[in-house]
């Protein structure tokens, strides 16, 4: 072991220590925080939105129903919700909220606006868009039998829904204003979280400030923040620099160095598996990769172990693991990954066997073209070690990388041979993660255009088992059938690198980008 990663770890440690102690210590209140955000949103509009350019500077002004409980994800509580119960047939859902709930007009919050707000998702108004409406398809009804009650009825029982409801995507709006205007979230921000919209320069920076009306007492501990929009070779200078104190997305094994060795102990590191990953797409309606044989042994030739291990060092690409994020309590065990093609430790066996694989099929000589994003990070590094690896199996790969909109438009209308695609959702619940391994009959993101109605139905089973010990049993038969089939085959999944100025305190450290970015119990240490 190195002497700087000795003392890399050694900072690491320190950083956890001091997360501890900061829980104990009696928070600040005042201050802004300032942080760095490297794209922005696109809109206003929470239901519309996907990115993480959104929640960074927009979660502040709102509430959801339900929300993930920052020190023991992925435990579920509440936010608006008070209390909740869910009847033994799990059809129905009702919710008692908290009182005294103000929107920042000082208007009262109510069952009648969350009624609202998800009938919104669930069945858009013309010209509204609802990227979520396919998750609440299960809801028949939404009823309000008082301002602090709200029941929904389900059509069939849902595994996910809980889940469904903390997402950071499911702000509440005031019904009366969406009465009067179902757009009106597009353009205005109107919520009842702890800041207040305060001001948007485009291209340069969004400010909230301190909702005295909060109706959690004392929260928040922040005057306010300013979120920066800059670019991502941007931020650790400005880190060093002391324009930021926090970017919330993650940083890169090199940027992490760098401002552990300019900052030293002024810096917390906080890192860990990140509910993101890249998988390799194989377009099924192409020849040679409608042949199980093709997919399966240019799976067996990528040895993901050594890559872990050299990719980690240059890139977020770290864990070896099935398509759910390896750690997980429904992951597949190491135990049985290894057994399946694409992870065995053995790799010159693997490779031998992917090779007879290939005669076979009768392509020994197979070329293609690979499709990626013209992305640094994790997309070149990722496609590059995975031709590499074909290259030591006789195949031969062009590597098409291209800026993300046309990335998009070839995926989606099938214009590819092989292709690096991501899987990055809010929660590691299996009904997001294995949202692209369906056909498109499921879902417009089965872009491998398979026609298994296998994966399908297990797809749909696992949705539908809400006995928990059921439910792993069947996403891990999903797991399993989609590596074996290879359709689409997992390459890494992502560590997430979290380096914040040693300051900010009350911020908890998560397996997603997307959750726990309201910074109500945030505060600064100065």
């Amino acid at each position: 072991m190195t002497r700087s990663l000795v003392r890399l770890l050694a900072i690491s440690l320190g950083a956890v220590l001091a997360a501890a102690v900061a829980h104990a210590e009696a928070p600040k209140r005042g201050g802004t925080l300032s942080f760095a955000v490297v794209a922005e949103p696109p809109n206003y509009d929470c239901h519309a939105n996907t990115s993480f350019a959104f929640v960074h500077p927009v979660a502040p002004h709102y509430s959801t129903l339900l929300k993930f409980d920052g020190k023991h994800y992925p435990k579920i509580i509440g936010d608006l919700a008070k209390s909740w119960t869910v009847a033994p047939d799990g059809l129905t859902y009702t919710f008692t909220l908290n009182e005294g709930v103000k929107f920042h007009d000082g208007s009262a919050l109510t069952s009648a606006d969350v009624k609202a707000s998800y009938e919104r998702i669930a069945n858009p108004p013309a010209g509204v868009v609802s990227v979520r409406k396919a998750w609440y398809s299960d809801i028949a009804s939404i009823e309000t039998p008082d301002p602090a009650t709200v029941i929904f009825k389900l059509r069939a029982p849902n595994a996910s829904m809980l889940v469904s409801f903390a997402s950071p995507f499911d702000c509440i709006y005031s019904a009366k204003k969406l009465a009067q205007n179902p757009r009106y979230p597009e353009t205005e921000i109107m919520g009842s979280g702890p800041y207040t919209f305060l001001k948007y320069e485009k291209g340069s920076y969004w400010e909230g400030k301190r909702f005295e009306q909060y109706f959690r007492k004392g929260l928040p501990y922040l005057d306010g923040y300013k979120a920066y929009f800059v670019k991502s070779s941007a931020v650790v200078p400005g880190m060093i620099g002391g324009q930021f104190d926090a970017e919330f997305r993650s940083r890169n094994p090199a940027e992490r160095d760098q401002l552990v060795s300019r900052m030293k102990d002024a810096v917390t590191v906080q890192e860990g598996p990140w509910v993101g990953s890249l998988m390799i797409i194989f377009n099924t309606k192409r020849k040679p990769f409608d042949d199980i044989r093709v997919r399966q042994a240019l799976s067996m030739a990528i040895d993901r172990w050594a890559g872990s291990k050299s990719l980690s060092k240059i890139s977020i690409l770290r864990h070896v693991g099935g398509f759910i994020r390896p750690g997980y309590e429904m992951a597949i065990p190491e135990a049985d990954l290894v057994k399946l093609p694409g992870f065995s430790k053995n790799i010159e066996a693997s490779r031998a066997e992917a090779r007879k694989l290939l005669k076979e099929a009768g392509v020994e000589k197979l070329t293609f073209k690979l499709l990626n994003r013209n992305v640094s990070e994790p997309y070149t590094p990722g496609g590059i070690f995975a031709i590499d690896q074909w290259r030591r199996i006789g195949v031969t790969v062009e590597h098409e990388q291209l800026e993300t909109k046309l990335y998009q438009d070839g995926i989606m209308a099938g214009n590819f041979d092989v292709a690096i695609e991501f899987i990055n959702d809010f929660t590691d619940d299996p009904t997001a993660q294995f949202s692209k391994l369906v056909s498109r009959k499921i879902s417009p993101t089965g872009f491998s255009g398979h026609e298994d109605a296998k994966i399908d139905q297990l797809y749909e089973a696992q949705r539908r088992a809400v006995d928990p010990a059921e439910r792993k049993k069947l996403v891990h038969a999903l797991d399993t059938y989609a590596i074996t089939s290879a359709y689409n085959v997992p390459f890494l999944w992502y560590q997430r690198i979290i380096v914040n100025n040693r300051k900010v305190k009350g911020w908890d450290f998560s397996p997603s980008q997307y959750i726990l970015q309201d910074l109500s119990e945030v505060w600064l240490d100065q």
